[in-house]
């Protein structure tokens, strides 16, 4: 909602500035100057980009409508499964889990968490790291570096559609300026007539360069900044996954290892020391 939301004050605040000047918005209906730039900015978008990105940026686009994917209850359901898997660990030994890690959707501990459960991403990323704390092969510190590849990774697929977008918002002011040059050849090749029909003209010309900046700046450009939000959103769950774990590897109880994880979040979703502990308390 705030997308639209923050469309349509952008497209009162101009065009209805422009109305409040005395101008006839019927001058800035140009079907054809929107056709050249959102047609050259639609081409270079399929040139410039490979099928997988292009793949992403179109699966990833109907989420910036969507309010947070991850909010104050899903990191602490996050953070009341971990506990509960650690504990389980720190009572009964790393063999305890291995059930619950090799078959997360008939593990009892999982369905207690539905919203983890339903995350593939998360669940599969904090399984496999599990997993391999069972096996014993790797020590902190590698496990430490592993986590920080494989989140650097999924942030940099989650941040491709942002570029895209931003790339082909970074060009329409450029598109804007060639309907305009191809709005003043027209003009320039209509010279005998009227003074008045050449005015029209030259208008029409000029507003192939305000469509290209106006889309580049007010609705382009800020839905990249939200798809960028959109990503360092997804990556924050699995820094909490990734910090809670290794203050386990490193001995801490599953109670302090948990405190490490929620001082990883962000300070509006963050819940509060005494909050997350009776929450933890309620789902055990």
């Amino acid at each position: 909602m705030l997308v639209i939301a923050g469309y349509l004050a952008v497209a009162f605040s101009v065009f209805g500035g422009f109305m409040l000047a005395g101008g006839h918005i019927a001058a800035l209906l140009q079907p054809i100057e929107l056709l050249m730039i959102g047609g050259a900015a639609i081409g270079s978008f399929l040139v410039g980009n490979t099928a997988k990105a292009i793949k992403a940026t179109l699966k990833a686009l109907p989420n910036v409508l969507k309010g947070a994917k991850y909010k104050k209850d899903n990191y602490m359901e996050l953070m009341a499964l971990l506990y509960e898997l650690l504990g389980k660990v720190r009572k009964e030994g790393l063999m305890s889990i291995e059930n619950d890690v090799e078959n997360p959707d008939e593990s009892p501990i999982f369905a207690k968490y539905p919203t983890v459960h339903d995350d593939h991403h998360v669940v599969e990323f904090m399984t496999d790291y599990l997993r391999i704390m069972v096996s014993g092969n790797l020590n902190a510190m590698e496990i430490e570096t592993l986590m920080e590849v494989e989140i650097d990774t999924h942030h940099h697929e989650a941040m491709e559609p942002s570029h895209v977008i931003a790339k082909m918002g970074d060009a329409m002011p450029a598109y804007g300026i060639v309907a305009a040059v191809m709005g003043v050849v027209h003009t320039m090749e209509s010279m005998g007539i009227p003074p008045a029909e050449l005015g029209i003209l030259i208008a029409h010309a000029l507003v192939g360069t305000f469509l290209g900046i106006l889309m580049a700046y007010g609705f382009v450009g800020p839905l990249a900044a939200k798809l960028e939000q959109k990503a360092d959103e997804s990556t924050k769950m699995l820094q909490t996954i990734k910090v809670t774990l290794l203050a386990n590897l490193n001995g801490y109880a599953p109670a302090m290892a948990v405190e490490f994880g929620r001082k990883a979040l962000y300070s509006t979703e963050r819940p509060g020391f005494v909050e997350l502990e009776e929450h933890v308390k309620q789902k055990r």
